[in-house]
């Protein structure tokens, strides 16, 4: 599959609001319970200031027959603490629209944000995972994350009344 990873701009917000909210909606990824707006998605990405510490990128697929680009997903290097102290860990996220699971791009994009986060001079990653996203919880595993932290059930809500364990995890950089 051909793609390209490259930094969101303004014309991708819509994008990256559609990938977000389908994830909402499925449940299992996000603990936000209703879709969000335009509004909110476009604060959320102007919020990783300054960019050039925290990107936020997005992942292009082209069509090998047509030649048409489309928008896969999405990820970002976060703020982990506003505390100073913090300032050495950031926090990596990823979304990946539900027609391109199981085709790499999720890999791909925890591989480049991990490179990113190495080249802006982070000594840790971390990420906060719903503990039955078995997908998600193998590609933390794949690429040296260590479970440091389990919330048990009775804390997190998918939107399917159901609760949920959510898992901490943290890899050295």
């Amino acid at each position: 599959m051909n793609y390209e990873i490259r930094p969101a701009e303004e014309r991708d917000v819509r994008a990256i609001t559609d990938i977000y909210n389908e994830a909402v909606i499925r449940g299992g990824s996000s603990a936000d319970l209703e879709p969000v707006s335009l509004d909110a998605r476009r604060a959320w990405v102007d919020s990783h200031q300054p960019r050039a510490t925290y990107p936020v990128v997005v992942i292009d697929v082209t069509d090998p027959a047509t030649g048409e680009r489309e928008t896969a997903g999405f990820g970002s290097l976060s703020k982990f603490h506003q505390r100073a102290g913090y300032d050495g860990i950031t926090e990596l996220s990823y979304y990946i629209a539900r027609r391109f699971h199981r085709q790499g791009l999720g890999t791909e994009m925890v591989r480049w944000l991990l490179d990113a986060a190495v080249e802006r001079g982070f000594r840790h990653a971390t990420t906060i995972i719903y503990a039955d996203n078995a997908g998600s919880v193998a590609l933390m595993r794949a690429f040296g994350f260590t479970r440091f932290g389990l919330l048990p059930a009775a804390v997190a809500t998918a939107g399917d009344d159901t609760l949920h364990d959510m898992s901490y995890w943290v890899k050295t950089l």
